[in-house]
């Protein structure tokens, strides 16, 4: 049975018996889909992995104070940045 490392809302990593549904950017508190086209650059220039988080769920991300990514999520991003 694999295990998948998840971030949870107190920003806490644990083991998961499923993949997480969102991934993230630790250093910049971002979380978006995993098929991110800014995300999937970035780690194909070499870069971001070390650093990448993924998440169970949306309000898991957002309890942990991550923010949507202006490039994946535009809607979300721009309700967030209202609310800010």
């Amino acid at each position: 049975m694999s295990s998948y490392v998840l971030t949870g809302a107190d920003g806490r990593t644990y083991l998961a018996p499923s993949p997480g549904t969102l991934g993230g950017y630790r250093r910049r508190r971002i979380y978006g889909r995993l098929d991110c086209p800014s995300a999937l650059r970035a780690i194909a220039a070499g870069g971001y992995v070390r650093h990448r988080v993924f998440f169970a769920d949306e309000p898991t991300a957002l309890a942990a104070g991550y923010r949507p990514c202006a490039v994946c999520l535009p809607d979300k991003y721009r309700k967030w940045r209202r609310s800010g």
